[in-house]
């Protein structure tokens, strides 16, 4: 190994003469097969080296299957080459006895097989635990009433629990492992558990968790599940389960790490504990930790942030000031520096949190701040994450490479900071450049001193490099064009792409407009700029080209049939680099550049004709880079008219569409014809509950035992999801009168409820983010009690979902009720109602989360088909008075035009009456929740195939006051985007959408 000079204190490996020579590294298989590898460097699949950049998706909360080839096709149009699938196994459970992989969007294997058409490896995540924000960490409710023991661990009940599921599980995905010709490369085991230690300092293994690990691990395998097993670590700090750090037992084939440098939640102080109390644009050091705790494998951030959860209490549209365009452009390029070579970005699309699939904390939203919006829709963070994904999928010599340098020393400005990273064959080189203090908003410009085959240099020769602010780039030397074998020597612009049409290889390179770029293309004897200015010399090494960015394309043919194609941000923004076979590696003489499109889908070349598809929605230019021997072009099926660029690519025409935002608002039907009932009859004490389940239990497996017996924890009682009904009969007397009662009831963070007697309200519990559990003292005093017949306090309580971690267990229900009298009195007996049917569900396809325990959801009226002729005219908006709970209904219809897909939204607003909660359901979904007194989220976007649109709707609003006040909410339309299309979003979703049937058994 050569060394060179000292770079800001470290010493950096130079010895360009040759190349950088490394020590050699073991290569790391399973022990079962080959098919996927790995060392110091890098994943290889089939014997090809892989920079893994994928991205985390949740099925579960996109349920319709039509709608993933949409998602998956726009994953891969940014560059990524994987996804992450989390398994969720209360969405297959509903009860100890059901595993569900059939209906609906339960059936997951259309997704395997889409991945491998469109090119996507898949990095699958079936838990049995996932956290994911959701409903119990993906638990299923029956599984966390104690009854199953300590949960993750190696106890025998919970074992025999997991294994019913995990081997159904490993049934089901094994043909579509990448061993059986399949997408999926690696299996994680369990999630974010890093318990392997009972003393981590000293290394004394927690012997319950290694257990553990290992028993999943040998059931797998014996599942016949030969893929990589790899498990992701919650922190820095947990150094759990790495081969290379220990072998107690558990350690799986190959580590991951988990890390959210910017909080995973939008509420910042959440992170102190992990993070520190840093500075937003901070940037971390992993480096130390693979080198410490992984050094003989790939770094490998098995979850990255691609953006933060909302809570409730959280800012409206989450946090994406925060964690827009500017934050990728930063943080994705510092794991570069630290020589990490795989990533899977949590969340890439984060879909909803519809019905009660979420934990108490999170809204229904469950959009991430991510790249795909939860509309499906693209934004500026998109396009950064694509210009990222773009260049890694041609920056192949980056997945060998060694971080050979790291400091201020590169840059002629010492407030810049280059990390040099350099692959140990080629010797191609990759300088990470930030300011050293990366929350920085100053703008510097500076030289920098790299070292390349032609000697050390100082670049650009002429100008300068610039960061603005928080900006990062990448530069490269001794860069590879595809397999051409020419190389650019330096370039002081960011590579975006590279095409290798045949007859020439094209690189696409750029910068913010206006600043100053050049490069050194080896060999070339000369260039011209055909488009936009550009100034070349000859040197002895090659031709040296400047430009300024901005404006058009700037665009140098080169003697050597190079085109170099030189643009700013914004136009970066628009090009496309779509594959025209299936390969997730994407080689470069497999495709083709577009320019222009909202979205480009797929491209495919027959004879002299490229067909392509997408979305655009305005009149839009668009150029094309293909083969010469492609003369025609289409666009989603229509021949486009073209013409021929002065440097050979093709030029056209997308006409704008007719439908617009505003169009299609002004379009759609009129939410005004609405019905109402009564949806909370249970309130009143004649009511009939002899249909209600018997809350008798005088004991409990739950760990967190009640104040007060009988036991009223709903999910003892088979009811595990959203709202939850109790009524206690007590007896009164002349002599011994109960003059109020006392209620200590737990529902989760955001949780609610309120308390009647004898129908008459007495008050609220109206939820906090603080608190869990919440507490009334109510008083009889204007209550009438009947002395000769049953009394009833009547509670409806909101649970918001099971907590995660150790909190899973935590019942919901109530822990005290004692009514307060002269002497002590008890309640003779209690009822409870919850979703019809409980735990044994009685409509599949929408799963176990959807429904709770209202009266309209007991009974269907959410349905399409229930009959609400007999029930009053009455607008939500308008509302009601008094502390109660009305349901309304409204059926329209829509057509959105053919060739158009469309964003809708349902907005919720409320006015001064906001101690309420409303749900809003589409076609039997719950596809919205608001909170007012607590939450800013109004805006709730509902897929197409949730809608029906081409067909009727059928839409529900829920809407409890939990004081006199009454409530009132406001719905209208609200349409996120419209675009022409290769998308038809005119779904046939009638298996999607049971209708009514007659649930008065459920009464």
């Amino acid at each position: 190994m050569k060394f060179s000079r000292a770079i800001g204190g470290l010493v950096a490996v130079a010895g360009l003469a040759g190349h950088v020579v490394a020590d050699e590294w073991p290569v790391h298989d399973n022990g079962l097969n080959k098919v996927v590898q790995w060392d110091h460097y890098s994943i290889t699949v089939n014997g090809e080296r892989l920079f893994l950049w994928s991205g985390e998706l949740h099925l579960w909360r996109i349920p319709v299957p039509e709608l993933w080839r949409d998602i998956l096709q726009k994953v891969k149009a940014a560059g990524f080459n994987g996804i992450g699938l989390y398994e969720h196994w209360g969405w297959h459970a509903p009860n100890p006895t059901t595993l569900d992989f059939t209906s609906g969007a339960h059936n997951f294997s259309h997704v395997f097989d889409l991945a491998r058409e469109i090119g996507l490896y898949i990095v699958y995540r079936p838990g049995p635990y996932i956290n994911s924000e959701a409903n119990g960490g993906g638990f299923p409710g029956w599984l966390t009433t104690g009854e199953y023991g300590p949960l993750r661990d190696d106890n025998e009940k919970y074992t025999a629990a997991w294994e019913q599921y995990s081997g159904a599980v490993a049934e089901y995905v094994r043909p579509h492992l990448i061993t059986n010709g399949g997408p999926v490369i690696m299996w994680q085991l369990e999630n974010e558990y890093g318990n392997q230690w009972a003393d981590r300092e000293l290394k004394v293994p927690n012997a319950t968790a290694v257990n553990y690990m290992q028993l999943l691990q040998d059931r797998h395998r014996e599942w016949g599940v030969d893929a990589v097993l790899t498990h992701n670590n919650p922190n820095m700090n947990t150094k759990s389960w790495s081969k290379d750090w220990s072998d107690v037992g558990g350690e799986v084939d190959l580590y991951g790490l988990d890390h959210y440098p910017a909080c995973w939640t939008c509420d910042l102080s959440q992170c102190t504990s992990t993070n520190g109390d840093v500075e937003p644009y901070t940037v971390f050091d992993y480096y130390t930790h693979f080198q410490q705790v992984a050094p003989t494998q790939p770094s490998f951030m098995m979850e990255f942030q691609g953006g933060s959860y909302n809570p409730w209490s959280g800012p409206a549209g989450g946090c994406r000031e925060n964690l827009g365009a500017k934050w990728v452009n930063l943080f994705f390029r510092n794991n570069l520096a630290q020589k990490v070579s795989a990533v899977n970005i949590y969340m890439l699309f984060g879909g909803t949190n519809w019905g009660n699939i979420g934990i108490p904390e999170v809204g229904t939203s469950y959009d991430y701040s991510a790249p795909i919006q939860e509309s499906r829709g693209l934004w500026d963070k998109y396009s950064e994450t694509k210009l990222f994904g773009l260049f890694m999928r041609v920056a192949r010599d980056f997945v060998k490479v060694e971080r050979v340098g790291n400091g201020t020393g590169y840059a002629t400005d010492q407030d810049v900071v280059t990390t040099e990273l350099r692959n140990p064959d080629t010797g191609a080189g990759f300088y990470v450049t930030r300011h050293e203090y990366s929350p920085s908003t100053e703008r510097t410009r500076f030289r920098l001193n790299v070292e390349t085959e032609v000697g050390e240099l100082t670049v650009p020769s002429e100008g300068s490099i610039t960061l603005n602010g928080t900006e990062s780039k990448v530069l490269v030397t001794d860069f590879r064009i595809a397999s051409s074998g020419k190389k650019i020597t330096y370039a002081t612009l960011e590579v975006l792409t590279v095409a290798d049409l045949g007859d020439r290889q094209v690189v696409v390179l750029w910068a913010p407009e206006g600043e100053d770029g050049e490069f050194l293309l080896k060999g070339a004897r000369s260039g011209r700029a055909v488009s936009g200015k550009a100034k070349t010399r000859r040197t002895k090494n090659g031709v040296v080209t400047n430009v300024v960015t901005g404006g058009e394309n700037i665009v140098v043919n080169y003697n050597n049939d190079v085109q170099a194609v030189v643009v700013d941000r914004a136009s970066a923004y628009k090009f496309w680099a779509p594959t025209l076979d299936s390969s997730p590696l994407a080689w470069e003489n497999t495709t083709v550049l577009v320019k222009g499109p909202y979205l480009v889908r797929t491209a495919d070349i027959k004879r002299d004709t490229i067909h392509i598809t997408g979305d655009w929605d305005e009149e839009t230019t668009i150029e094309i880079w293909a083969p010469k021997k492609v003369k025609n072009v289409t666009f989603n099926g229509s021949k486009l008219k073209i013409r021929k660029s002065k440097y050979g690519s093709l030029i056209g025409t997308l006409a704008a569409g007719e439908v617009t935002i505003e169009s299609l608002t002004a379009d759609l039907p009129p939410l005004t014809e609405w019905k109402v009932a009564n949806n909370l009859p249970e309130k009143e004490v004649d009511y009939d509950d002899s249909k209600w389940t018997d809350a008798d239990h005088q004991e409990t497996p739950h760990f967190v035992p009640p104040d007060t017996y009988p036991v009223l924890f709903a999910d003892e009682y088979g009811f595990v999801a959203g709202n939850i009904l109790w009524r206690g009969r007590f007896d009164a007397s002349e002599e011994n009168t109960p003059t109020g009662a006392y209620l200590r009831v737990i529902g989760g963070r955001a949780s609610g409820f309120s308390a009647y007697a004898n129908g008459q309200f007495l008050g609220s519990w109206l939820g906090t983010m603080e608190n869990k559990t919440g507490e009334l003292e109510v008083s009889f005093d204007n209550i009438t009690l009947n002395t000769d017949t049953d009394n009833v306090l009547f509670v409806i309580q909101d649970t918001m979902g099971k907590e995660q971690r150790e909190a899973a267990p935590d019942p919901r229900g109530i822990l005290n009720a004692t009514l307060i009298a002269p002497e002590a009195v008890n309640f003779t007996s209690w009822k409870v109602a919850g979703n019809a049917g409980g735990n044994e569900l009685i409509e599949p396809i929408k799963g176990p989360y959807n429904e709770g325990g209202l009266h309209a959801e007991r009974l269907g009226w959410h349905l399409p088909g229930f009959d609400d002729g007999e029930w009053e005219v009455a607008n939500p908006g308008e509302g009601f008075a008094g502390a109660t709970s009305r349901f309304y209904r409204t059926v329209v219809p829509l057509d959105i035009p053919e060739g158009y897909d469309a964003s809708l939204a349902f907005e919720l607003k409320t006015a001064e009456r906001k101690n309420l909660r409303a749900q809003l359901y589409v076609n039997g979904y719950q596809f919205g929740k608001t909170l007012p007194v607590l939450s800013n989220e109004t805006v709730f976007p509902v897929f197409p195939g949730i809608l029906n649109y081409k067909g009727d709707n059928t839409i529900g609003l829920s809407i409890w006051a939990m004081d006199e006040a009454g409530g009132s909410v406001d719905v209208q339309w609200k349409v996120l985007g419209v675009h022409r299309s290769a998308f038809d979003p005119r779904i046939d979703a009638e298996y999607l959408q049971p209708g009514w049937t007659d649930r008065s058994q459920y009464a």
